[in-house]
């Protein structure tokens, strides 16, 4: 078993044209996946952009919106989506807040 200690992860906003509202931390990023942690204000969105990876996306608190191609859900606590690669998908909330933990998985070459 190999434990690694990394340095403790800031937020710090989406750096993404068309990101509002929105903070994130990196939790683990390697070299085929990452987890990040997304905290969303009141109205705060991610654009729609279609993912180079699926990327599978976890509600911890609060409710905000998501769209897959041309289906619109909620996304609650508890609940989560997954965005296929190349998909367009977006996430937002409309007065409201939530907190996401998102997980993406880099396609093999």
């Amino acid at each position: 078993m190999r434990l690694e200690r990394s340095p403790r992860p800031e937020w710090s906003p989406l750096p993404f044209d068309g990101c509002v509202g929105v903070d994130g931390k990196v939790l683990v990023s390697e070299d085929d996946f990452f987890f990040s942690l997304l905290r969303f204000e009141r109205d705060g969105t991610i654009h729609e952009h279609p993912g180079d990876n699926d990327t599978y996306v976890a509600c911890l608190e609060g409710e905000g919106w998501t769209s897959v191609g041309d289906e619109r859900s909620p996304l609650r606590a508890g609940e989560f989506v997954v965005w296929p690669r190349g998909i367009p998908h977006r996430l937002w909330t409309d007065g409201t807040t939530m907190t996401t933990l998102m997980y993406e998985r880099v396609a093999a070459p």
